[in-house]
């Protein structure tokens, strides 16, 4: 581990820390360890602010990391709170959103999905649903991926026949869909069920996801059974079909845990300077999934240090079961488990099971964590030896700590996007990642998209930090594309004076666009290629398909956007409700568009002058 900045850095920090610390009460709060650019080394909370801050100043007693930390502070900020528990939430809130190099920080970049029975029509639709939960309705979850709340629905879909189309196309229907024939929907867009029949379904699924999965099948199987009696078999054959969808659900989960309503369950497990913790999700005795997260930390940090700092950082804004069962007490859990119960607006608790089957869940928990872990740790061997060679490769003073790959994506010259992935010896790092949408290039030119994305991404690098103090510019930069993409990268580059202090190289195709006989491009050299099978091709091939993947996503997301985009939009005076009540009244914009002054009129909303106005748009009166 590197050894902290000269002692004279050491002791100005000491005494900076020293001096920000004189005034300070012995209360709680949250103070902040600022450089000398401003930025947030460190954030940390104290039930007595002036006490912990003074332990720093103690240079001789700390590890060598939080020496370098010291040694690198300027000035530093406080916040003052009313009680600990209000500091370890503020903390948890200020290490996600400014995420300071010297915090263990939680790397969650992805938002968990739910199951929604919307509450905002008379006939709800059962969906997936990811982001923020502002809708009315009930949310079922959180399932640890896509995967899983995607098997999920299908079975409820056969179990409870609850619709999934949008409320527009509900609207517009006149016959059942292929949902209705295939036996997922009962078809309440055409009234082949009653809006009472309906509602009961609702109840079932509801009550199903809540928990009581067994009063449900119990209730389904006494229907069967008086279905079978009265020789309605096909009855008894369709209820048949919904039990057998609901006994898939349970027969699918990999963990079942008898008495577990609501809870997580948190296993560790550390290898060097790094610790995996795995997460079962049990909501309404159902297992919905489980994920893994990594984490990079210092040597001598503790297992209850690293599970602490995971628990008050994953939570803060996620909701929060009755139950965590860990298989490693953090470091101060009767505070978190507080701190989560303030939160939640319920009692939360913080557990270490010592027996039954609550201690085999965590136990199968951190064995998972333990697996996924070394895993882990075997990809980033292979990559840091990949990275020794890139350098090698590509004549780098070092190792690579930032690789940018940039990639463009269109079809037929719309929609254009510029995409930026960032990796490096920590994975890929998708915080870094950014899209252009592309404002300048002609269609179709790929030469000006990649020149627009560079003067965009570089000459704002350039202005913003032009002695190149920061963290933020590329050791390598990988360009998806041929000689072309490099000269017009390298115009670029000239004309903000970075052509010679950047390492930047394009990697095209081979022959009929053959993986595995990319050429590589770079200035001053002649291309060349690396053999088949060769670990740093395939290591490069990696990242150029995820900037590649990064790109197409984006670029279909925009697509989306505009196939979404009605001409509606475009009439002035014309709102979300308006448009609303035009596309319910008519089913379609080119339904709008033919509609007579009258009929336009006759819309609750749509006023006289409105009819008139969108009237004259669609015939460019």
């Amino acid at each position: 581990m590197d050894q902290p900045d000269k002692k004279g850095s050491l002791e100005s920090g000491a005494t900076a820390i020293r001096k920000a610390a004189l005034a300070l009460p012995e209360t709680p709060g949250v103070y902040r360890m600022l450089g000398e650019r401003g930025e947030v080394l460190y954030v940390g909370k104290a039930r007595a602010l002036k006490r912990r801050v003074l332990s720093y100043t103690k240079a001789d007693k700390l590890p060598v990391r939080l020496q370098r930390m010291v040694a690198r502070t300027v000035t530093m900020e406080f916040v003052h709170t009313a009680t600990e528990i209000e500091a370890l939430l503020l903390e948890a809130n200020l290490i996600k959103k400014l995420k300071p190099v010297y915090n263990i920080l939680l790397r969650d970049d992805k938002s968990f999905p739910y199951i929604l029975l919307s509450g905002d029509h008379s006939f709800p639709r059962l969906v997936k649903h990811r982001g923020a939960r502002t809708g009315k309705g009930r949310y079922f979850g959180p399932f640890a991926g896509g995967h899983d709340v995607n098997r999920v629905l299908i079975l409820l879909q056969k179990a409870f026949l609850l619709r999934n189309c949008t409320d527009s196309a509900f609207s517009g229907r006149d016959r059942p869909c292929l949902q209705y024939h295939i036996k997922r929907c009962t078809a309440p867009c055409v009234g082949r069920v009653s809006e009472d029949d309906y509602a009961a379904q609702v109840e079932e699924a509801a009550g199903f996801l809540s928990g009581k999965s067994r009063e449900v099948q119990d209730h389904l199987s006494r229907h069967m059974l008086e279905a079978s009696e009265r020789l309605d078999y096909e009855e008894a054959a369709r209820l048949r079909d919904r039990i057998r969808a609901l006994t898939a659900i349970q027969a699918r989960q990999i963990v079942n845990v008898e008495g577990i309503k609501d809870a997580d369950a948190i296993g560790l497990a550390r290898e060097g300077e790094y610790s995996c913790v795995q997460v079962f999700f049990f909501r309404g005795g159902q297992n919905f999934g489980n994920r893994s997260w990594y984490l990079k930390h210092d040597l001598d940090v503790t297992s209850e240090v690293v599970l602490a700092n995971f628990i008050a950082q994953f939570y803060e804004n996620k909701p929060v079961p009755a139950a965590l069962l860990v298989s490693v007490l953090p470091e101060e859990a009767p505070l978190i488990a507080e701190a989560l119960s303030e939160r939640a607006g319920r009692k939360v608790t913080v557990t270490l099971p010592r027996r039954g089957t609550r201690r085999d869940l965590v136990e199968f928990a951190a064995r998972n964590a333990r697996d996924a872990l070394a895993r882990h740790v075997a990809e980033k061997d292979t990559d840091a030896a990949a990275l020794r060679r890139v350098a090698e490769l590509f004549e780098l003073d070092d190792v690579p700590g930032r690789i940018e790959v940039y990639d463009n994506s269109h079809i037929s010259g719309t929609n254009m996007v510029g995409a930026m992935i960032v990796a490096g010896p920590g994975g890929f790092d998708k915080n870094g990642y950014r899209k252009f949408n592309i404002r300048k290039a002609q269609a179709g030119d790929d030469y000006g998209m990649m020149r627009e994305v560079f003067e965009r991404r570089f000459g704002k690098a350039a202005r913003e930090d032009p002695e190149r103090e920061g963290e933020g510019w590329p050791d390598l930069v990988l360009i998806d594309g041929g000689q072309g993409q490099l000269n017009a990268v390298t115009d670029v580059l000239a004309e903000l004076g970075l052509a010679d202090s950047l390492c930047y190289v394009a990697i095209s195709k081979g022959p009929d666009r053959h993986a595995g006989r990319e050429f590589f491009h770079m200035p001053g050299r002649k291309a060349f290629q690396l053999p088949v099978g060769d670990p740093v091709l395939h290591y490069l091939q990696r990242i150029r398909d995820e900037a590649h993947r990064f790109a197409v996503g984006a670029h279909r997301t925009r697509r989306k956007g505009d196939i979404a985009r009605s001409p509606l939009d475009e009439i002035p005076g014309i709102g979300a409700r308006r448009k609303k009540a035009l596309l319910m009244h008519f089913g379609s914009a080119r339904a709008v568009a033919d509609a007579g002054l009258k009929d336009l009129a006759a819309v609750e909303g749509i006023s006289a002058a409105t009819a008139e106005t969108i009237y004259n748009f669609f015939h460019r009166i």
